[in-house]
């Protein structure tokens, strides 16, 4: 922190990394945000402007060095939610538009990657090595990932189709460079690392949830909505993980 006295005012400016960056500067595009969802989206009660809670769920590296730690929040709202009406579908539509990190709130544009229900996420942190080969901490153990990938943690190893696709984390996240599905509508990253947390590189879509469909990813216009839609009422559960990436900033 620095203190300037200018014309019997003191200014104040603070010097930490995320204080010199203009809010459409800071989050480079293309950058994956692994989150738990922490507010569950039950169609049957939302109502528009609802405040949404999610938590980043592994350290984030950027391009220029810096991270966005554990933990960070990401907040949104409901844009719309209906309920499943005879021959109309039950639809869901929400926008994560903002990261606080540390106190910092920074404006972002998301759009989604893959979604995995809460059962998906607490399969992909079960070990699949026999009891006998857990050893004593995590560390030890193999898991699958969302989307197929084998997470080996004693070697450091991310494995799809008997390819190292990326390296595992001390607590149990990965790190690799997202692969295209354009089948799916997924495009790749660029080529850098990203944090992935319990997905996969090749990840995209919906995974454990057989009865839900993605209307919009919010990569088009309008850009950062989400929408779901639904033959039953949509409800996603507060521990499903979701995997954002973050859209340019429009231009004001």
């Amino acid at each position: 922190m620095r203190a300037i006295f200018r014309r019997g005012v003191f200014w104040i400016y603070l010097l930490g990394p995320w204080a010199v960056l203009l809010p459409a500067q800071q989050i480079p595009p293309g950058t994956a945000l692994p989150v738990m969802l922490q507010s569950s989206l039950d169609a049957r009660h939302l109502k528009p402007g609802q405040i949404i809670k999610g938590k980043i769920k592994q350290d984030i590296p950027l391009p220029d060095g810096r991270t966005i730690p554990h933990g960070s929040r990401v907040t949104g709202h409901v844009i719309r939610a209906t309920r499943a009406t005879g021959s109309s579908p039950s639809r869901l539509g929400v926008k994560f538009d903002r990261l606080t990190i540390k106190r910092r709130q920074i404006a972002i544009v998301t759009h989604l990657r893959a979604l995995a229900s809460m059962t998906e996420v607490f399969e992909a942190k079960l070990p699949t090595n026999s009891v006998d080969d857990y050893g004593t901490t995590i560390a030890d153990w193999n898991t699958i990932q969302v989307g197929g990938a084998g997470a080996f943690r004693g070697s450091g190893d991310v494995i799809a189709d008997g390819q190292i696709v990326g390296r595992t984390t001390d607590y149990g996240a990965v790190t690799a460079k997202l692969i295209a599905a354009p089948a799916r509508g997924c495009p790749s990253d660029g080529g850098r690392e990203q944090a992935l947390w319990i997905f996969s590189p090749s990840v995209c879509g919906l995974y454990g949830f057989p009865d839900l469909k993605i209307v919009h990813w919010g990569r088009t216009a309008p850009v950062g909505e989400i929408a779901f839609e639904s033959g039953r009422d949509v409800d996603i559960r507060g521990g499903s993980g979701w995997l954002l990436q973050v859209e340019a900033a429009p231009q004001p």
